[in-house]
């Protein structure tokens, strides 16, 4: 076989029509990028989880300053950390809708990462680790054989 029928490295990543359209369907293997990047979105998720926990229950437990405030940013952590975890689920199932809550997550996280990287304090570490997985995630749910193996088609190439 010559190099063309037979590509020595295609990163896990099959032909996305030849295996049966491209609608999400679970044919063919899924691409190592794609796992990746649901792995790195179901981290956050579960981070953001972690720590809304921590905080609504040092906030009905503890002694904060404004109860109320405690409660509502443990919540709101929560809640947010659903975004990340419905998509890593969507990626892993190679449905189509998931990339974009995940690159909104990945997007959101950026300011954060900022934020925390301007920060004096033990932050700064967090920040750092914010952005590397931001930045790479980023990186894999763009990359072609994601896009191919979620059935995401660019413009001007309907069917």
């Amino acid at each position: 076989m010559s190099s063309e029928q037979n590509p020595t490295q295609n990163d896990g990543a099959t032909d996305v029509t030849e295996a049966g359209g491209g609608s999400g369907d679970t044919a063919g293997a899924r691409p190592r990028r794609l796992t990746y990047a649901a792995a790195l979105s179901a981290l956050e998720g579960i981070a953001l989880l972690v720590g809304g926990v921590w905080i609504l229950v040092l906030g009905l437990t503890g002694d904060p300053d404004d109860r109320q405030q405690a409660v509502t940013g443990g919540v709101t952590l929560v809640v947010l950390a659903l975004l990340p975890l419905l998509a890593a689920r969507g990626l892993l199932l190679r449905r189509g809708w998931s990339r974009g809550p995940a690159v909104i997550t990945q997007i959101m996280a950026l300011p954060v990462a900022y934020n925390l990287l301007k920060a004096d304090s033990m932050a700064i570490p967090g920040g750092i680790a914010l952005a590397v997985a931001a930045v790479a995630s980023l990186v894999l749910l763009v990359n072609p054989a994601t896009t191919r193996a979620l059935g995401i088609k660019g413009p001007g190439r309907a069917e």
